[in-house]
């Protein structure tokens, strides 16, 4: 115990020094291996800083010793579930591969670290979700469009009732991390009876529950909005049947997707399967236009 907390001043102590121009001197006398040992205390932003700082600094940084605390633990499990092998000879490299989207799992699911921080996120693809009637191809079609980094996506054609359920466990995800719950998903022109009342979204990690209600508009949301004043009294009444949680609202993404917050949830260090849904089952109106890239789980404060 003391030893970690004397660790812990120390590499605080050494960064205040690494950031100090007037330092420089004290910093070269030090041995690399000793440099890059406490590097491997930091973060992946301490030590891309530091490698600015001095050339011991720079030689250090870039050691084998240093970015394989950053990788995570399964990362060689990781590797071999790759759909395209990696190009890597450094382990620095290997993170920085890992830092954009990988598909793993045949293309089920995709695998990302985050820079800054080297904490883990996961996309479920919509063939890794629960969609009920799923299979039906007169509720739903799946088709791949190259917008996706999925080979398939599905589209709802037609149904009344829509259910979207997925699973991942915390085993997996970084620990003492706060994760968010993002549906990605696309809104077509066609798009009907998808807000005529609000669907519901639920997180849930053991006995702790986050919900909230979202309307499926598409961005200028006019066909959508003229429905729900046709249909307003329906609409009214239908809404009393859904249950009262946050309101979060569709957000266009720099890819081209938009997501819906589902909900968030904390990864502690017990291993816990995190149920995530969106459901619209009680209003029994046809609706249709709803494409399905997948569930984003990733960190909030990476």
């Amino acid at each position: 115990m003391f030893g970690w907390f004397y660790t812990c001043i120390f590499v605080s102590s050494f960064k205040i020094i690494a950031m100090s121009n007037s330092m420089g001197g004290f910093i070269d006398m030090l041995p690399e291996d000793c440099v890059s040992a406490i590097l491997s205390f930091t973060s992946p932003t301490d030590t891309f800083r530091s490698s600015m700082v001095s050339s011991t600094f720079h030689s250090a940084a870039e050691s084998d010793v240093v970015w394989e605390t950053f990788l995570p633990a399964d990362y060689k499990d990781v590797l071999s579930r790759v759909v395209t092998p990696l190009a890597f000879t450094t382990k620095k490299e290997l993170f920085l591969c890992l830092c954009s989207p990988v598909l793993i799992d045949g293309g089920k699911k995709s695998f990302k670290l985050e820079k800054l921080s080297g904490k883990i996120s996961y996309m479920l693809s919509a063939r890794e979700l629960s969609i009920t009637w799923g299979n039906d191809p007169m509720q739903w079609s799946w088709k791949s469009i190259p917008q996706s980094r999925f080979p398939e996506v599905a589209e709802l054609r037609t149904t009344s009732w829509l259910e979207i359920r997925g699973k991942i466990n915390t085993q997996i995800l970084s620990p003492i991390t706060t994760y968010g719950v993002y549906l990605i998903m696309k809104i077509s022109n066609r798009a009907y009876g998808l807000d005529s009342i609000p669907s519901e979204m639920l997180v849930e990690v053991g006995n702790k529950v986050c919900n909230g209600v979202t309307y499926l508009r598409h961005k200028d949301g006019k066909k959508q909005q003229m429905e729900c004043l046709f249909y307003r009294n329906r609409t009214e009444v239908l809404r009393k049947r859904v249950i009262e949680g946050t309101e979060r609202i569709p957000s266009e993404r720099e890819d081209g997707w938009m997501e819906i917050e589902l909900g968030e949830f904390f990864s502690g260090e017990a291993y816990e399967e995190v149920k995530m849904s969106l459901m619209e089952v009680k209003g029994y109106q046809l609706k249709g236009g709803l494409i399905i890239e997948g569930i984003d789980v990733r960190p909030i404060d990476s």
